[in-house]
C-alpha cells in the first residue's frame, strides 16, 4: 500500500489487529520527533494527520481539532501532559541512541538507559505531548553487539 496516495477510506478499511492513535497538539512536530529519535517513517504528514511506520507496525497521529466532534477529546487535558500511565514500548530501538537524540528533538529523558531485571535495556523519553516512549532492546543483543 502506498501510504502517500492511499485514500482515507481504503487506509481505514485496511487496518487490522491492534491500532494506536495518538491525539497531539502539533502533528508535524510530533512526527519529526518520532522520526528523529526512533527512526520512524512519517507518511501523509499534514497539520491534521500523519501515518507513522515503525518497522511493520503503524500508528496514527491526529491533531486535537480532528476530534472536535468526538467525545474522547473532552478527556484530553488542556495544558497537562497527556498519556499519564501509558508507556509506548518500541522494542526495536536502541535505548542509548534514542536517549542521545531525545533532547535535541524536543524530548525529555525521564529515565536514562538502564539494564532492567526483566532482560531489557530501556530508556523512557517523554515527548512534548507527555507520552512516555520506551526504547528497549534485549540485554543479550546489546552485550553481543
Amino acid at each position: 500500500m502506498d501510504f502517500e496516495t492511499v485514500t482515507p477510506e481504503v487506509f481505514g478499511a485496511s487496518l487490522r489487529g491492534l491500532g494506536l492513535n495518538l491525539l497531539v497538539r502539533d502533528v508535524p512536530r510530533e512526527a519529526a520527533f518520532l522520526e528523529a529519535v526512533f527512526g520512524m517513517t512519517a507518511h501523509r504528514v499534514s497539520a491534521d494527520f500523519a501515518i507513522m511506520a515503525y518497522g511493520e507496525q503503524l500508528l496514527q497521529l491526529h491533531a486535537d481539532g480532528t476530534y472536535a466532534s468526538h467525545p474522547s477529546l473532552s478527556l484530553v487535558p488542556e495544558g497537562a501532559p497527556r498519556g499519564g500511565g501509558a508507556q509506548l514500548h518500541l522494542f526495536d530501538s536502541d535505548p542509548d541512541e534514542a536517549a542521545a537524540r531525545a533532547e535535541a528533538a524536543g524530548g525529555h529523558v525521564l529515565q536514562p538507559p538502564t539494564d532492567k531485571p526483566h532482560g531489557l535495556r530501556e530508556t523512557t523519553i517523554l515527548c512534548e505531548n507527555g507520552y512516555a516512549w520506551v526504547a528497549s532492546r534485549p540485554l543479550e543483543d546489546i552485550s553481543a553487539g
